[in-house]
């Protein structure tokens, strides 16, 4: 996933998630990842929270599934 500052520098990141179909997280890099239930979150870690103005950076995840893997609805907030 590629997390992109706005129009202003941040100083930290939340992407949150959540699956509809019992997918799971099973490894990450590039960021901090909880889950509870169907519900992830990914928090930057301390090399890459800090972005400016239109800068990115990326993080990534390996998961499993049964069935259906549908896209699910992602959030970002800056802090």
């Amino acid at each position: 996933m590629t997390v992109k500052a706005g129009s202003g520098a941040i100083s930290g990141w939340t992407v949150t998630w959540t699956y509809a179909n019992g997918q799971t997280v099973t490894q990450s890099w590039n960021a901090a990842v909880t889950s509870s239930g169907s519900s992830v979150t990914a928090k930057n870690v301390s090399y890459n929270g800090g972005l400016g103005a239109g800068a990115s950076t990326s993080f990534g995840f390996l998961g499993s599934w049964n069935g259906a893997n549908p896209v699910p609805a992602v959030t970002c907030t800056a802090s």
